[in-house]
């Protein structure tokens, strides 16, 4: 396997890489897991080809080759030691995420559309056009998957809450986000939406549930499940992410192939970051907040800068307000071409 990059500094000093029979390129010296879980991320690929790669930097890292259709969703677990992938060869994998080795290979009927890990690992939950949940036990990968239950379409998006307690599901022809009861398979509650539910995100701490559906963003109380803020979006919106650290922002993206960044108590919009040449179909934010990343159809990952603000950062105005700017640091998938250009919107917010 060709090695596009070479990765350094992954700890104090810097890591020897091998390539393995397996098609993923891994450090031999053993690394932090936290360290390993706010640097890496994999990503889905048209081409059957998941990927794994630095999550600040973008950097390549390995290829788990194994599938034979389009990967349509891909994950890492709380301690990014396993990766997981669904696929249009009706398959969902497991993997090694330090060696590259696939573990487990879970047989379905059609297309697997989304995947997620429970928080405390033990679990991989699955969804795709079968309209069908599974439930996968990853200490007993060879037993029979729990059917959680049938959907009311082909599954769009999948994840757990409520410490693993609760599955959140919807739907890619009909609207709403399904909160089932993991022990009795039951739906709890249905928070209702005008269009099908493209993205749905639970917050780092656990409060918000942030959802996309048309030109909507909406978050909800995830708790109590009732609806905190919605705001009308200036395209169709495929995907958005709130700012995990301090949660006073959040991004969107979607069919007007920009990135914008708004305010989460007023939603107004403080940036718009431009780069991008198809649709955007995934946004999400670092665990530290400082960056974010985007995945388009024109087969590019993003990842744009937050970083604390500083001097340079903030204009004061007479009346005290605030012109906020935002940093793209992008680099392509094929190549790592890294962009020189700036294309950035800056909102005035005195205006």
């Amino acid at each position: 396997m060709h090695h596009e990059q070479e990765l350094h500094n992954l700890d104090d000093g810097d890591d020897e890489i091998e390539e393995g029979d397996d098609g993923l390129s891994h450090p031999l010296k053993s690394q932090k897991r936290g360290r390993i879980q706010t640097m890496s991320s994999s990503c889905g690929s048209t081409d059957s080809s998941p990927m794994l790669r630095n999550g600040e930097t973008g950097d390549w890292i390995g290829t788990f080759e194994g599938h034979k259709g389009a990967v349509w969703s891909c994950c890492l677990d709380t301690n990014a030691l396993r990766a997981a992938s669904g696929s249009a060869d009706f398959s969902a994998k497991i993997w090694d995420a330090l060696t590259g080795d696939e573990l487990h290979s879970f047989a379905h009927k059609h297309i697997v559309r989304a995947c997620a890990f429970s928080e405390d690992t033990n679990f991989l939950l699955t969804g795709g056009v079968e309209k069908v949940l599974r439930v996968y036990d990853m200490n007993r990968p060879d037993a029979a998957p729990r059917e959680v239950a049938k959907t009311p379409g082909s599954v769009r998006a999948v994840t757990w809450l409520h410490s693993d307690q609760t599955i959140l599901s919807s739907c890619t022809d009909s609207g709403g986000v399904r909160l089932w009861d993991v022990r009795t398979g039951d739906i709890v509650r249905t928070l209702e939406t005008k269009s099908p539910v493209t993205s749905a995100e639970v917050s780092q701490d656990g409060r918000y549930i942030t959802t996309c559906d048309g030109f909507s963003v909406k978050f909800w109380d995830a708790n109590h499940f009732g609806l905190v803020k919605s705001y009308n979006m200036p395209c169709t919106v495929e995907s958005a992410s709130l700012e995990p650290k301090y949660g006073l922002k959040f991004v969107a993206g979607g069919e007007d192939m920009w990135i914008r960044v708004f305010d989460f108590h007023t939603g107004e919009e403080l940036a718009c970051n431009k780069g991008h040449h198809g649709p955007v179909h995934c946004v999400r934010f670092a665990p530290s907040g400082e960056s974010y990343a985007s995945g388009s159809e024109d087969g590019t990952i993003r990842i744009w800068q937050t970083g604390p603000l500083t001097n340079d950062d903030v204009d004061m105005t007479t009346n005290g307000k605030v012109k906020v700017s935002a940093e793209e640091v992008s680099r392509k998938i094929e190549g790592f071409q890294i962009s020189d250009e700036r294309k950035i919107k800056e909102e005035d917010l005195a205006d």
